[in-house]
């Protein structure tokens, strides 16, 4: 996917393509030709197995700059709920099994916060992105954190994974029904690539 005449090229790490949009549209006007993993063959999966957003984000991005002989972005999130103790954080991904859509994921943490009973909604989502070369630099970290509630239901069909039932502070409206305009200026990806963009752009 290149945005712009570049010598430069920069891998995005992701093969989830609401993902992809959301970074493409954050990083704006770079200069840097944007590609995806989806241009390479054979690259294979990077495993995600840290205790920390951080953490999954250097790996991955490691693995995929080796992989593919490129300067790599990568990054991770994840929805950390109070009442849960901060779950499911780092495995929001996989919350309800590798295999689960979305919907999925959002009804089990629903169903689990139902039934530990707390009148504590906070929450949190979290992001780390970070940049590594093939030869295994890390070029940079970025962090963004968005604190906010979860909902009794789902709401809003925009966004994807546990944006609909995410409330974001200062907002009546789920991050699956405010504007792609309003959650990319506030949102906790939006946050951390706005970091990271300072640093392509530089």
């Amino acid at each position: 996917m290149p945005k712009a005449a570049s010598s430069r090229r920069l891998v995005i790490a992701t093969r989830n393509h609401g993902k992809l949009l959301e970074i493409v549209t954050l990083l704006g006007d770079i200069p840097w030709s944007l590609v995806t993993l989806d241009q390479f063959e054979n690259v294979g999966e990077a495993e995600e197995n840290e205790s920390t957003y951080v953490g999954n984000a250097i790996s991955k991005a490691k693995f995929y700059a080796s992989a593919t002989g490129e300067i790599v972005m990568a990054d991770d999130s994840g929805l950390e709920v109070t009442a849960l103790a901060g779950a499911p954080g780092v495995l929001s991904a996989r919350y309800a099994g590798p295999d689960a859509s979305d919907e999925v994921r959002r009804v089990k943490l629903l169903s689990e916060l139902k039934a530990v009973g707390s009148s504590d909604r906070s929450a949190r989502f979290v992001c780390a992105a970070v940049m590594a070369n093939p030869e295994g630099e890390v070029l940079q970290v970025a962090e963004g954190i968005c604190e906010g509630s979860i909902c009794f239901a789902e709401r809003g069909k925009s966004g994807f994974g546990y944006d609909p039932i995410f409330e974001p502070d200062g907002y009546r409206q789920t991050f699956g029904e405010l504007s792609e305009e309003v959650k990319n200026s506030i949102s906790h990806r939006a946050r951390a690539l706005q970091k990271m963009r300072q640093f392509l752009i530089g």
